[in-house]
């Protein structure tokens, strides 16, 4: 096998993928490293949601049949409201989804070595030159990208990676049939995404519905272990204690089942960017804290990721003269913050206001969203101060300060 390329990926997830995909389709010898075995891969990885939008299926060229459901709303619910949006979406199945980015870039060159774990970057000169794996096994390449989530081990030993263990969000999701999809009290769920806010279920976070088809869906937990979940926690309650809890007290989950081998696990920080790059390696996806931060839509983004590192790899290798310095790939950093999480900052605020605010808050929230033009929750999604305003009162005054405090910690 070959053991020097123009890049080396270690991660086979959307940002990798994707990395690999158009890395490959320029032209250029790319090698991604993914720990599992291959005839079972993503078992171990299969631990998105997968909940995404048109937006990122036709940028990416995705093709439907990865597709569970197309949905068509989205619901944010609160403890006794709701509020219902138009918003075409899709849930994913994301093993397929992964499968497919594979398959497609290796129809365009990538190579991939299975059950290969990457553990650390080869240095010489004080550079990364490549990347060694399951322990002894070295791979060389003009450029390294680090694309295997909060492990990071590569952009740790390069002291690239800042993720904060006080910032990470868990998660926990099982797929269920059976399900009361539009119970009288309740939004209609058919053909939505629904996110819920609630401290008895997600103290510190949030919980999901996402219909997928029929009486199915994917329903799941996730917190940060943040103040609220000091505040609101249960003694002794486990992630899958509250999901368990949930499940046993709404009404909609009377009559479900959980289906046999439809259980994700995942995890993510919610924080700001540090330092995403250096000379001759980049830090993609979930290396970076890539997640949208306020609903933890996070495969649009690692894809956004992974195509901005590639840009940046081929600004660099199209013209063999320039080496890829910390420098030369700064145009990663750039669109970052331009194309992959804009307004990160001021959305990260909104996300936690949002994670602090009481159950009661939330259904004033519910309240507000459905007294509002429907463009206000969009613009404040998208990090507009103006329509933040909107949503916030003099009740929340303690919130801001509470959260501004925090900011140094960020």
């Amino acid at each position: 096998m070959n053991e020097d390329y123009d890049v080396v990926i270690a991660g086979a997830g959307p940002a990798g993928g994707q990395c690999a995909r158009d890395l490959a389709a320029r032209g250029y010898d790319v090698v991604v490293l993914e720990t599992e075995a291959e005839d079972e891969f993503p078992k171990q990885s299969n631990k998105s949601t997968a909940g995404t939008f048109p937006s990122m299926m036709a940028s990416f060229g995705i093709p439907d049949d990865v597709v569970q459901q197309f949905t068509e709303t989205v619901v944010l619910e609160s403890p006794n409201a709701y509020y219902i949006q138009e918003q075409p979406g899709a849930v994913l199945d994301f093993g397929k989804f992964k499968r497919f980015l594979v398959e497609d870039s290796r129809e365009a060159g990538a190579e991939y070595r299975f059950s290969s774990r990457a553990t650390a970057p080869i240095i010489e000169g004080g550079e990364p030159v490549g990347v060694t794996y399951n322990g002894s096994e070295e791979i060389y390449a003009d450029i390294v990208i680090d694309a295997t989530g909060p492990a990071a081990p590569i952009a740790k030993k390069l002291d690239v990676s800042d993720l904060k263990r006080e910032n990470h969000a868990i998660g926990i999701e099982y797929e269920l049939e059976g399900i009361d999809i539009d119970h009288p009290g309740f939004a209609d769920l058919n053909d939505a995404m629904m996110l819920r806010l609630d401290h008895d279920i997600a103290p510190g976070g949030y919980s999901w519905i996402f219909h997928t088809g029929e009486d199915t869906a994917k329903v799941g937990v996730c917190y940060i272990q943040n103040e609220s979940h000091s505040q609101y926690g249960r003694d002794n309650f486990s992630i899958d204690d509250y999901l368990q809890h949930w499940i046993d007290t709404d009404p909609r989950f009377e009559n479900a089942e959980r289906i046999e081998g439809r259980q994700h696990r995942g995890s993510a920080h919610i924080q700001l960017p540090g330092q995403i790059h250096t000379d001759r390696f980049m830090a993609i996806g979930d290396t970076v804290p890539t997640v949208d931060p306020l609903w933890g839509e996070g495969i649009h983004t690692c894809m956004k990721s992974g195509r901005a590192a590639a840009i940046a790899a081929d600004s660099c290798l199209k013209h063999g003269q320039i080496e890829p310095t910390a420098e030369n790939l700064e145009v990663y950093d750039t669109l970052w913050h331009r194309d992959v999480a804009p307004n990160v900052d001021t959305r990260l605020l909104m996300t936690h206001l949002l994670y602090l605010a009481s159950n009661d808050r939330y259904d004033k929230l519910m309240a507000d969203l459905n007294r509002l033009d429907n463009d206000t929750l969009a613009n404040a999604n998208k990090g507009s101060k103006r329509a933040i305003m909107k949503l916030l009162g003099v009740r929340d005054l303690s919130l801001v300060a509470q959260v501004l405090r925090k900011r140094r910690n960020w």
